[in-house]
């Protein structure tokens, strides 16, 4: 029999020619262990098929959720993930997460300014509309009449969202991303 170099091999790739040799108990006690905290997570979070179209598990969707946060505060990554955003023919995204924060933000006018995001990005017609449901286009309409300070947060959230599963996974792998990241590991040496 040739000699294998088991670290590269899988057991379950050469299981055909050990017939009579069982997976090791070690590797039942580690498969089952992830088993189980799959189970716990899955369990603990009631989560609905449509809400979350990503298959990522919790722990890379928190870690894109800290990226996420650090690309919009940070000018460099957000200019980046901006252009990125606009290669993918989505830049209206960010755009309307920044209006909105600009908006929360605001202490005079609000109902113009609500009006301006609503006409900009939120009206079914509108040149750079955001992808988000009827009924949550519905209660901003609503809202308008005497606008909040937080009348755009469940439509903010939902786009918030969908940059955290949607681009921010395609982003990570993008140039920009590499050669941004690239440049920042360089510039403690200059």
């Amino acid at each position: 029999m040739p000699k294998l170099l088991f670290s590269k091999i899988r057991f379950s790739d050469i299981k055909d020619l050990f017939p009579n040799v069982q997976r090791p108990r070690r590797i039942d006690i580690v498969l089952n262990r992830r088993r189980r905290n799959c189970n716990i997570w899955s369990s603990g979070q009631k989560l609905n098929d449509e809400a979350c179209p990503s298959n990522l598990s919790w722990k890379t969707d928190h870690k894109l959720d800290l990226s996420l946060e650090k690309w919009l505060k940070d000018k460099r990554y957000r200019a980046a993930f901006r252009s990125f955003l606009e290669s993918e023919f989505s830049e209206e995204n960010i755009d309307f997460w920044l209006a909105c924060e600009d908006f929360r933000s605001a202490s005079d006018d609000l109902k113009w300014r609500a009006e301006k995001i609503y006409e900009e990005f939120v009206k079914p017609t509108a040149c750079r509309e955001i992808n988000v449901d009827h009924s949550v286009r519905e209660k901003i309409q609503e809202s308008l009449e005497k606008p909040s300070h937080c009348c755009f947060d469940e439509a903010q959230k939902h786009v918030y969202l969908l940059m955290l599963r949607d681009s921010c996974p395609r982003f990570l792998h993008s140039d920009a991303y590499l050669s941004l990241k690239r440049k920042s590991r360089t510039h403690w040496y200059i």
